[in-house]
């Protein structure tokens, strides 16, 4: 189907970064791995370190290395100088990503990324791979790593293609992250603009969440859309039944095919 002019099934698609569009786990683990060893704490286990992809990784280190809050907070911080820096050059994109987004683009959906990582890694992360070009919002968390309740980016998102749409501005990709604690971001999209609301605006076979774990489908569950369960990335086909995801493709090039 490539290069097919036409409708696509949705008419916004959200996509998650890691384990997605990005194949990234060489630079988050040697991220996180970074931060342990300034920290003076032992290194958990392979299996146990491949889980902090997905969630937030204040929630990764409070639950998974058993730290409190300042101590989370400056594991973070720790991680995201050594990110910044060199972890964020340390990924690929997954095979087949590029042509589909340029497929869909084409076929005139509209594609935003809504990611727990914060929004200025991911935009470069974007640019290096001259992706940006393709997306028309970006909702990431804030610099400080906090902000990042996957179903608030996801309502966020969504209301980003709402005020799209109203504004018949396309000229250039809406790609600000909002940059406000995460109890503030979700009393903006929680409001008479709410996710309740985002449900009325954008009817639920109009969006689809695409993401490679469960946080990815409770949360566009949660903002009453479709989800896509990707088994490329760092989830599995159990998973994501057991969220009760939509759809389950095993390559990029099935969005174009739902």
């Amino acid at each position: 189907m490539n290069g097919q002019k036409g409708n696509t099934m949705y008419k916004y698609y959200l996509f998650d970064l890691d384990g997605t569009i990005s194949q990234s786990e060489p630079g988050i683990l040697n991220c996180i791995r970074y931060a342990l060893d300034a920290a003076g704490l032992p290194e958990p286990s392979e299996k146990v370190l491949k889980t902090f992809i997905g969630p937030s990784l204040y929630d990764s280190f409070t639950s998974k290395c058993h730290v409190d809050h300042d101590q989370a907070l400056c594991l973070v911080a720790k991680y995201r100088e050594r990110y910044n820096v060199t972890g964020l050059y340390e990924t690929s994109i997954y095979d087949g990503i590029p042509q589909t987004l340029k497929d869909l683009k084409e076929k005139g959906a509209k594609i935003g990324v809504a990611t727990s990582k914060p929004t200025e890694p991911t935009k470069k992360i974007l640019a290096k791979f001259d992706l940006a070009q393709y997306f028309d919002v970006v909702v990431g968390s804030n610099p400080d790593g906090t902000g990042s309740d996957k179903q608030v980016l996801i309502a966020d998102g969504s209301c980003r293609f709402i005020q799209l749409e109203r504004t018949g501005d396309q000229s250039a990709p809406e790609q600000e992250g909002t940059d406000m604690p995460q109890a503030d971001r979700e009393e903006a999209v929680m409001m008479d603009d709410s996710k309740s609301e985002v449900k009325t605006q954008i009817h639920e076979k109009d969006a689809v969440m695409i993401g490679d774990r469960m946080f990815d489908i409770d949360g566009g569950h949660a903002c009453g859309i479709d989800t896509v369960g990707v088994l490329y990335g760092y989830g599995n086909r159990e998973e994501f039944e057991k969220a009760g995801a939509e759809y389950i493709i095993s390559r990029p090039e099935e969005l174009l095919t739902l």
